[in-house]
């Protein structure tokens, strides 16, 4: 297959529900499917597209050596239908699948290898009682708690004029910028995407309400105002998400959501971290991703 054929057919394994995955190549064991790329297949050219479609990848496997700390939760998967003839390997979760593009040792030299394995659910063993909700994201998500993200967090608030929620800021820097199941795009610091950084966009939004005079938020107004809305998230679907800066205290902000019209306003009284938990497992809540995905995964810009 061309480079356009194992693209389309990633596509279709990643985000239809095709059942148990089987693998055509002799020896290998079902819950995988290999994709048989043409030998001038440009593996740069591949990761570069499945970035594009899948976000930032995850490298298991550098020159042959793998990252030690690989587990179910991480890819594991992906490295097992090839042992040690493993050279490279970057994964990507999607739903109930991971996506995996490297290289593997042949008797021909060095080859270009592309897979889709089943994903398990992170949560299936449950989670435990009392944990943060910050670490429950984590958890569902199937996400490392590393702080991969780090900010200064100083110099951010001092910035902005405000402090920000204590959860939020966690969240921000175990994740970096992304989207939660792909729905969700999470806004945070030093973003690399003006429009995806809390700081920039929020200093750009005040501008241009400023120089235009505009009241698209009413009854409520905009960063920096008193009690303003200062926004953390939005969605593809048009869906914009707020904390109403009222009071002293960030932790204790509530949350405001509202579609791209701004005639209807949902209000969550709960932190940033519990409203991203309910939102992904909660089938009732008013903005769920659980009534379309069982299994979730964060999305890295």
């Amino acid at each position: 297959m061309d480079t356009r054929q194992l693209l389309e057919a990633v596509q279709q394994l990643a985000w239809i529900d095709t059942g148990e995955l089987r693998c055509a190549e002799a020896g290998h064991m079902a819950g995988h499917v290999c994709l048989t790329a043409s030998a001038d297949t440009s593996l740069s050219a591949l990761l570069e597209e499945l970035s594009n479609r899948f976000g930032r990848p995850r490298t298991l496997v550098v020159d042959g050596r793998r990252d030690p700390a690989v587990t179910e939760r991480s890819g594991l998967p992906l490295l097992e239908p090839f042992g040690e003839r493993l050279v490279e390997m970057h994964a990507w979760s999607c739903r109930s699948r991971w996506v995996g593009c490297g290289t593997t040792h042949t008797g021909d030299g060095l080859r270009p290898i592309l897979l889709v394995a089943e994903r398990a659910d992170p949560a299936a063993g449950g989670i435990p009682t009392g944990v943060s909700w910050v670490d429950r994201v984590v958890a569902v998500t199937g996400w490392d708690a590393d702080l991969t993200h780090p900010v200064d967090w100083a110099a951010v608030e001092n910035r902005l004029g405000t402090a920000l929620p204590g959860d939020y800021k966690r969240l921000a820097e175990i994740f970096g910028c992304g989207a939660f199941d792909a729905y969700l795009r999470f806004d945070v610091p030093n973003a690399g995407i003006p429009s995806f950084d809390i700081v920039r966009q929020t200093e750009w939004l005040a501008q241009w309400v400023k120089e235009h005079d505009i009241r698209l938020w009413k009854p409520y107004e905009v960063f920096p105002a008193p009690g303003g809305l200062l926004e953390w998230a939005s969605s593809e679907q048009g869906h914009s998400f707020y904390w109403p800066t009222e009071g002293s205290d960030p932790d204790q902000w509530p949350i405001l959501a509202t579609e791209d019209d701004y005639r209807v306003w949902e209000r969550f009284d709960g932190s940033t971290a519990e409203f991203i938990y309910r939102m992904l497992t909660d089938p009732q809540h008013p903005f769920s991703t659980a009534r379309y995905f069982d299994i979730h995964w964060f999305f890295r810009y």
